[in-house]
Order: structure tokens, then C-alpha cells, then sequence
């Protein structure tokens, strides 16, 4: 039975069958059709509510994290308000620490959801929006001491294998069944990498003859091994020039790489023409899938994922008036 069919017991069974949406308007007159999984329908408005309550449980079962232990992660903010959601429920008291120059609907959110929220001071040069590895660095060596001194549970998104298997669970076997095995190509911006590396894999295992594109900003193409001209663009939470711990080049086909501009023109042509409001990580990956479909054999089907709520971007120039 679906669980919008049922009274759920708690919101974490509301994660996942998120809507997956096809882009006919975007996509008009191309080769190919493309379709994109709406995440923002979870409770944290994020597609990192998947790999929050999998890494929670996963930890739990371990006997990683116990009754009254705190939770501390490092976060660009989706994964911290998943957290935030998902320890209220379960009882454990969560601190996300996150850069200053995330935005601050982010920041809200985590403390609407009864968490506390670190923030550590930007690199020098940093600007407000615009996250580098540098201020991910700085972020991590405040997670470190807070884990520490707190004897904390880290789910360590970007190392912890229960991240990807939360989309090769999830993510992936829904796509598979909602486009009836027709997808042909998937492609997903890189962040902690369990979107990209998780569904890829599943549908894979569905179908080797399924192609898997990693996303990634044009000025920083790290995992593509291409010159990085600069870690610092507008897609949060991720584009740092970092290869994470579950990123397996195993399931990856190949690259594509996207402005800031195009994830910007993308995100609100997506708003205003297919009426999804989404954040720029979706923008990127809708703006990638449409050069794939410029280019895919005809009757192709790509498919990627709108990452988070446009709503957590309105204090940026996305949406500005």
C-alpha cells in the first residue's frame, strides 16, 4: 500500500516514492525526453532525508549510536535539516555545523526542527553564498573538536557507505519502476556523491546498458581530472574539488560540467515554465540532462533529480524579483 494511501505513524515514513516529473516543456522538440524526481516532497524539503534516516538506522543497528547521544555533521544544510527532522523524532540532540556563507533559510530550518546550528567564519575572501573547499575545511576541523568533546555520533555523509545505499534502496529502484525500465541515462550534481553513486548503481544492476553522468560546476570539473579554475560558485553543497569516500568511478560514464549562469537560467525556466520551484543543484541538473537529450539517440530517456526546495534560495538572487 502507498503510504500517501495511510495514516504514517511518524514522518520518516513519508521519505521517498517522491514524484518523478516529465520535463516536456524544457525538453520540447529534442531527441530526447527527460524527466526529473521532485525530492523536495520529503520532510526536510531535501533529497538527503534518504541517506539521514538510512544512516540513523544503519548506526542504530550497529550499535553505533545510542540512546541520548548527541549527533554532529558536517553540512551545507539539506543533510542537516534531514537530520534535524529525523533525530527530533528519534530523540537525539543534533548539531549541525555549517559554514557562514550558506544561506540562512538553511540554518532556519535546522533550528525550527529543535537542532542547534554551529556556524564557522568563511575563509578569507569568502562570500556569502558562495562555499569553497577552503570554508569546508574550516567547517571540518570544527566538527572534529565538537565530536569530540560531545563523544558525538558522526554520520560522516561524505564517507559512510549507508549514505549511497540509501539511493541504491531507494532512489534508484523508484526510478526504475516509474519510468517502467525505460530510463536510459541518469545524471546528478556531486555533492557527498550518494545520490549519484547509489541510484547509478542500482540502476545499473537493473541494466548495464543504463549510462550515468556525475554533475559538477564548469569552473571546478575535479573528478572529471580537468583543470580547476576555482572552487567557488553559486551550487551549494558540493563543486568542492574534493573526492569523497563513497565515490566509485566503477558506475560513472562519463562528465558534464555547468555554469552558474545555466544552473541559474535553468532554475527558472523550470519555475516558470514546468512549475517546479527548485534550488540551483537542480538548475545544474536539469540544464546537464537537456545536453545529454540534445545528443541522446531519439526515444532516450533521461532522468535526474531536483535536489532541494527553491524556498531554501529566496534570500539569493535566484528568485529575485
Amino acid at each position: 500500500m502507498s503510504t500517501h494511501a495511510r495514516m504514517l505513524d511518524h514522518v520518516g515514513q513519508a521519505v521517498g516514492w517522491t514524484p518523478l516529473v516529465a520535463l516536456d516543456r524544457l525538453a520540447a522538440g529534442l531527441p530526447a525526453r527527460v524527466a526529473a524526481k521532485l525530492e523536495y516532497f520529503s520532510p526536510g524539503a531535501s533529497i538527503k532525508d534518504r541517506p539521514a534516516l538510512t544512516v540513523l538506522e544503519r548506526a542504530e543497528q550497529d550499535g553505533l549510536l545510542k540512546k541520548g547521544q548527541f549527533v554532529v555533521e558536517k553540512t551545507s544544510g539539506n543533510m542537516g535539516a534531514g537530520l534535524a527532522w529525523a533525530c527530533a523524532v528519534k530523540g537525539y540532540k543534533f548539531v549541525a555545523v555549517l559554514s557562514a556563507g550558506n544561506t540562512p533559510e538553511r540554518s532556519q530550518m535546522i533550528r525550527a526542527f529543535g537542532a542547534k546550528v554551529v556556524k564557522v567564519k568563511q575563509a578569507k575572501g569568502g562570500k556569502p553564498g558562495l562555499v569553497t573547499r577552503e570554508d569546508l575545511e574550516l567547517v571540518e576541523v570544527e566538527v572534529q573538536r565538537l565530536v569530540k568533546r560531545l563523544k558525538a555520533f558522526r554520520p560522516d555523509q561524505f564517507g559512510n557507505p549507508a549514505s549511497a545505499l540509501a539511493h541504491e534502496i531507494g532512489t534508484g529502484p523508484e526510478i526504475w519502476a516509474q519510468t517502467a525500465g525505460k530510463v536510459t541515462h541518469f545524471c546528478s550534481f556531486v555533492g557527498s556523491s550518494g545520490t549519484m553513486i547509489g541510484t547509478s548503481r542500482a540502476l545499473k544492476n537493473y541494466s548495464s546498458k543504463v549510462k550515468c553522468f556525475a554533475v559538477e560546476p564548469a569552473q571546478t570539473p575535479f573528478l572529471a581530472r580537468r583543470t580547476i579554475r576555482s572552487t567557488q560558485h553559486i551550487i551549494q553543497g558540493g563543486g568542492y574539488a574534493v573526492r569523497p569516500g563513497i565515490y566509485d568511478d566503477a558506475v560513472v560514464d562519463g562528465y558534464l560540467t555547468v555554469t552558474d549562469l545555466e544552473a541559474t537560467r535553468t532554475a527558472r525556466a523550470l519555475a516558470s515554465k514546468e512549475g517546479i520551484m527548485g534550488g540551483f543543484s537542480g538548475g545544474a541538473n536539469v540544464a546537464a540532462a537537456l545536453k545529454l537529450a540534445r545528443d541522446a539517440a531519439k526515444g532516450s530517456l533521461i532522468v535526474t533529480v531536483i535536489c532541494d526546495s527553491g524556498l531554501k534560495y529566496l534570500s539569493t538572487g535566484l528568485y529575485a524579483e
